[in-house]
């Protein structure tokens, strides 16, 4: 079963390519921004399955390039849905906590009404909807706060701020679930091997790391467990302001996943003890 995965050098992708029937496209191979290249690329490869991989995750700069945001979080994944359901096989693609907006304190539901609170969450929100209008044995998995060995991301950010600093003012009222991204690959490949075999399973679904904590409070285990000497102050989100609003709440029920797939939250705290040997970093 090849399985066919659009992006090669993010976080997701690069834990995928470890495993032996994924092939990664990098943006020579297909580039986001146009959605006919795209479906052109898994015609002329004719995978098993497709897994969006690739996206706009710039939050802040995606106000100011909302139609960009667009092009390559929604046409290009509902244009790889369509070619998918045409040829009959699974497709996946990765959505985020950022189609809400963020408001109480309980776990969103893949059922629950979306409103997203800027550009980003709006693209996503619109590839969400082309998918399933796409149709065929269809998945979006929507997640949160990945982190890895690779790329860009909060966990590195800290090792990074952290060392040689007295203390950091970290933002508290912000929930969620971390998510190694090893794991979120291990998940999208049981998604896509489940719809292959019953496509009547499609659908949107829920997956990040457990237990949920706030940005302070990763931050504080991240330090704990890398041996860094770092003070964290709580502070607002309004005393962090960005060009793009953050949801409060990014609580995610990962409840439906495990029903149908069998799939559980994995412990964030397992995961980050991995990425920091990885990074070389003991704990």
């Amino acid at each position: 079963m090849t399985i066919l995965v659009f992006g090669q050098s993010g976080q997701l992708a690069r834990e995928l390519a470890r495993a032996r029937e994924v092939l990664c496209l990098d943006r020579a191979g297909a580039d986001l921004s146009d959605p006919a290249g795209c479906r052109a690329a898994i015609r002329a490869q004719r995978p098993a399955a497709v897994i969006n991989a690739a996206a706009y995750t710039a939050v802040d700069r995606a106000e100011a390039e909302a139609a960009l945001a667009t092009t390559i979080n929604a046409d290009a994944p509902g244009a790889m849905a369509a070619e998918c359901a045409g040829l009959g096989i699974p497709f996946l693609s990765i959505s985020s906590d950022y189609v809400f907006d963020g408001t109480g304190q309980v776990p969103w539901k893949p059922g629950d009404a979306p409103a997203p609170l800027g550009a980003y969450g709006r693209s996503k929100l619109a590839g969400e909807k082309a998918i399933a209008q796409a149709g065929g044995a269809w998945a979006v998995l929507r997640t949160s706060w990945v982190v890895s060995a690779h790329g860009s991301n909060f966990l590195k950010t800290m090792l990074r701020l952290g060392t040689g600093q007295g203390g950091l003012r970290i933002v508290a009222d912000q929930i969620g679930g971390p998510t190694p991204a090893r794991d979120l690959a291990a998940a999208c490949l049981t998604v896509v091997r489940g719809l292959q075999a019953d496509p009547r399973k499609a659908g949107i679904y829920h997956f990040a790391g457990a237990p949920d904590v706030s940005w302070a409070d990763f931050a504080r285990v991240i330090f704990e467990a890398a041996g860094i000497d770092c003070r964290v102050e709580d502070i607002p989100t309004a005393q962090y302001p960005t060009p793009a609003a953050r949801p409060l709440n990014s609580r995610l029920d990962c409840t439906a996943l495990a029903a149908t797939f069998g799939i559980s939250r994995p412990d964030w705290r397992k995961g980050m003890n991995e990425i920091l040997g990885d990074l070389g970093v003991t704990t």
